[in-house]
């Protein structure tokens, strides 16, 4: 004797049915986004580390010069360099130099975006910190610096006195 097919047990059968595929779907999602935390992907913060600091021997008189840093971000999240300072210079301003036709510029830079997993790298034509030096520099001598970030605060380094194009 076979089981009575009855309208009910149908219903349950289709809205089994139904309700599978978005289960799956919720349950395949959640591994995924699970694996990918797991990993470090999702909520990673931003991990910073300063290398590679120079600063330029002022020539000819001159009382301003400009540091050079390497900033690598091997976190998940990016960040904003706002400020660079020196208990040797006092404040460095941001600048990034700017061509206009066939001049060059300097312009002031509020803050210095740090992307995730890549980093920011200082040139003598892109982003500067230019500092002004109250007392003379010898080629070679190492200054410390603090540059200052949005999210990650204060990481302090040295930047090596080279001379100019170094």
């Amino acid at each position: 004797m076979r089981p009575v097919d009855s309208p009910t047990r149908r219903r349950l059968a289709g809205a089994v049915r139904g309700a599978l595929a978005p289960l799956v779907a919720s349950a395949v999602a959640l591994g995924g986004l699970t694996a990918w935390t797991a990993t470090g992907g999702a909520g990673s913060p931003a991990r910073l580390r300063v290398t590679d600091g120079r600063v330029w021997l002022p020539y000819a008189g001159n009382e301003f010069t400009v540091a050079f840093f390497r900033v690598r971000n091997a976190g998940g999240a990016d960040d904003r360099l706002v400020s660079v300072t020196s208990p040797v210079t006092g404040r460095a301003m941001l600048s990034r130099t700017v061509r206009r036709g066939a001049t060059e510029s300097m312009a002031m830079v509020d803050t210095a975006a740090v992307p995730a997993r890549s980093g920011l790298t200082m040139s003598a034509g892109g982003l500067k910190a230019m500092v002004k030096v109250s007392t003379p520099l010898r080629l070679g001598e190492e200054l410390p610096f603090v540059l200052r970030f949005r999210d990650s605060g204060r990481v302090t380094a040295t930047a090596r006195v080279v001379r100019l194009g170094d």
